[in-house]
């Protein structure tokens, strides 16, 4: 089974190793022809892991016509590009394929989940199935071969099973599962409260805070999820608190880093206008917050961050502003 990688970054770096580590037929295809030349000719990605060597039998390539043969594609790119990638790819295959979806948001303007985008683009008799690869998952720590478990999420079991046996070995460990909807909003979803506990650290807060958002975090996403259809169970499992434990805690989190530096800041002006890297919770508290409005759900986090982020307020403030909220019973607020 051969299995193409788009994407050269740091997570598609990252799996593609899974499967070279085990002897699956695999290649990365990406666009920096500097990162492809690293890989082939020093068994290295520097722009991301700077001081570690990568299997040596792993291999990348910028021509895109690498996926006209291939079983199964892994998207490893931002939730952004991935209608333009699948757009790109169902002209090339010309058989059924298992897309492997990794990012995690929603499209800019119809707010679709990642699955729903790719069946749109895909011709149904070129797709077999849409797996979501998606858990609490680092690639730094995934490319030194850290213990990490993920799931393996698709309306399809048998395609689920695939892709977790094709990727399960002994430092990745991958779980399946069904709830598509849930597993996918609950991994968008705390990115937004991961730049939260960012702000929280850069304001100076401590473990007591950072407990509080996490938990009440937690009870944003249940309520979100159950609204668009997705299971109560799906958060209490790798796609929803472990995800969310993993990003709103790591220096790795590139939200909990944009969100340290607005908390340090104070504002979120100059981080925004700074800023280059993909940072997925800015789309995904905009879009969140103004689905949760029109439908009546209770986000007062993640309206919170939509102020800080979207209208300029001072992230002290906010802080102060949800513990002087009225005062509710827990379960049931």
């Amino acid at each position: 089974m051969k299995t193409v990688v788009i994407g050269s970054g740091s997570w598609g770096t990252a799996l593609a190793q899974v499967l070279q580590d085990k002897n699956e037929d695999v290649i990365i295809y990406g666009l920096d022809e500097a990162e492809i030349n690293d890989i082939n000719e020093h068994h290295q990605n520097r722009k991301y892991f700077p001081d570690v060597y990568l299997n040596e039998k792993l291999r990348a390539t910028t021509d895109i016509n690498v996926v006209k043969d291939a079983d199964v594609i892994v998207l490893s790119v931002p939730s952004i590009a991935i209608e333009a990638v699948c757009t790109q790819v169902q002209e090339l295959v010309d058989h059924p394929i298992i897309i492997v979806n990794t990012a995690k948001g929603f499209h800019p303007k119809t707010n679709g989940r990642m699955s729903e985008v790719i069946r749109q683009v895909m011709p149904a008799d070129k797709l077999s199935s849409v797996v979501s690869l998606i858990g609490p998952s680092h690639a730094e720590e995934v490319i030194i071969r850290m213990l990490t478990t993920i799931c393996a999420v698709s309306q399809k079991e048998a395609d689920a099973e695939r892709i977790q046996h094709l990727f399960s070995n002994q430092y990745l460990r991958v779980y399946r599962g069904n709830d598509e909807i849930g597993s996918e909003i609950g991994v968008a979803l705390k990115n937004a409260i991961a730049l939260a506990s960012g702000m929280l650290a850069g304001l100076g807060y401590g473990d007591n805070t950072r407990a509080a958002l996490i938990t009440r975090g937690l009870a944003e996403m249940i309520r979100y999820c159950s609204a668009m259809g997705g299971q109560k169970s799906t958060m209490m499992g790798l796609t929803g608190i472990g995800d969310l434990i993993v990003t709103c805690t790591s220096v790795h989190s590139r939200n909990f880093q944009a969100g340290y530096t607005i908390g340090k800041e104070g504002n979120a002006k100059h981080f925004l206008e700074t800023n280059t890297k993909t940072v997925e919770g800015i789309r995904t508290v905009k879009i969140v917050h103004e689905v949760a409005e029109q439908l009546g759900i209770a986000m007062p986090i993640v309206t919170e961050i939509y102020r800080v982020i979207y209208e300029g307020k001072n992230p002290h403030q906010s802080a102060n502003d949800l513990m002087l909220r009225d005062l509710k019973n827990e379960i049931n607020e």
